[in-house]
């Protein structure tokens, strides 16, 4: 009769002692399980927002800031650089950038909220080569109808300092303006559309 009593107490402990290794070990392979539906921290920081200082760049400079793995340049533009842009109308392919990729908010011609500031993924909308920013005027090199902007050195698209392309190159499309917005004069928000700021 003591037997029976020793291995019923053995048995609810044994019983007890593997439900729980059992239930340590369910919610040790549904942690990771569920933790795989959520986009790592990598893959959230690649299309995160980013933030950047415009007040660095000086005037006819750029800067390159990183926004979903892509660069995107930064200009400043001078009063020059702007009423270049309109001598460039009839020698670039889309001069109100109509099928362009940019949110409706930038002005068509400057492709920028403020005129002063211009924002473009810098990838080549031929082949994805990225392209150089060339804002002297008139270079050796690009001759001497040149009034800055950029040059993609794969296959030879020129853009002006708009990131409209011009006429008969490779590139079939004006430079891409991602969303972006202000948080202050000197703080623009790349990836935030200004609209829903």
């Amino acid at each position: 009769m003591s037997n029976d009593g020793v291995n019923a107490g053995r048995r609810r402990f044994l019983v007890a002692a593997t439900s729980v290794v059992g239930a340590a070990g369910a919610v040790g392979a549904a942690v990771p399980f569920v933790g795989s539906w959520f986009p790592s921290a990598k893959a959230k920081a690649a299309g995160a927002p980013v933030k950047v200082n415009v007040s660095k760049v000086e005037p006819g400079q750029q800067m390159v800031a990183e926004w979903r793995g892509q660069p995107v340049f930064i200009v400043r533009r001078t009063e020059e650089i702007l009423s270049n842009l309109t001598k460039l109308n009839d020698r670039v392919a889309d001069p109100e950038s109509k099928a362009s990729v940019q949110p409706e908010y930038v002005d068509p011609v400057t492709r920028s909220i403020k005129p002063e500031i211009l924002i473009l993924v810098g990838i080549c909308t031929h082949l994805g080569c990225s392209p150089t920013f060339r804002p002297e005027v008139a270079p050796a090199d690009l001759g001497p109808d040149w009034l800055g902007g950029y040059f993609c050195p794969c296959h030879g698209s020129h853009y002006d300092l708009a990131g409209r392309v011009f006429k008969a190159q490779p590139a079939p499309l004006n430079l891409p303006v991602p969303p972006y917005s202000y948080d202050s004069d000197d703080i623009v928000t790349v990836g935030v559309d200004q609209e829903k700021a």
